[in-house]
C-alpha cells in the first residue's frame, strides 16, 4: 500500500535546513515496516540525507557548492530569474530530488547522525512543496 502526504515547507533562507522533524509531524504514523520517500517538486532546490549534529558540515557544503557552481564568472544562458537561477538548477542536480529511508519497527532507519535536509539554492527562496510517500 502507498500513501502520499503533500507538505508545503515555509520559506527557508539559502542553505541546508534540517527538516526531519517537520516531515515526521506531517504524517499520521509510520507503519512497522516499509519505505518513506521524500520528493521535492522543484528544480532549484534539493533533498539530501547527511550529518545532523554539527552545523559546520552544512556551512562547508554551502562553501563547496558555491565554489563548484559560482553565480558569477560563467556565461550562463538561463538567467531569466536572476544570477542564482541556473546555478540553483545545477546544484539541485548534485543533491537530487528525492530520498528513500527504510522504516523498521515503526521508526526511520536513519543512522545516528543522519537527518533529512532541504537544500535551498535560491537567494530569494519561496515555499517549497514536497510529497512524502509511505510504502508499506
Amino acid at each position: 500500500m502507498v500513501k502520499h502526504f503533500p507538505l508545503t515547507l515555509p520559506q527557508y533562507s539559502r542553505g541546508f535546513h534540517l527538516i526531519t522533524a517537520e516531515i515526521l509531524k506531517n504524517i499520521p504514523e509510520l507503519p512497522q515496516n516499509g519505505i518513506l520517500q521524500v520528493f521535492i517538486q522543484h528544480t532549484s532546490a534539493g533533498i539530501c540525507i547527511n550529518e545532523n549534529a554539527d552545523q559546520t558540515v552544512l556551512d562547508d557544503f554551502e562553501m563547496i557548492f558555491n565554489h563548484l557552481v559560482p553565480e558569477k564568472g560563467l556565461p550562463y544562458a538561463h538567467t531569466v530569474e536572476g544570477l542564482d537561477d541556473m546555478p540553483a538548477h545545477i546544484k539541485s542536480v548534485f543533491c537530487g530530488s528525492s530520498v528513500n529511508i527504510p522504516i523498521i519497527n515503526g521508526r526511520l532507519a536513519l543512522g545516528e547522525w543522519q537527518g533529512i535536509y532541504l537544500c535551498e539554492f535560491r537567494n530569494r527562496a519561496r515555499n517549497r512543496k514536497i510529497i512524502i510517500s509511505i510504502i508499506s
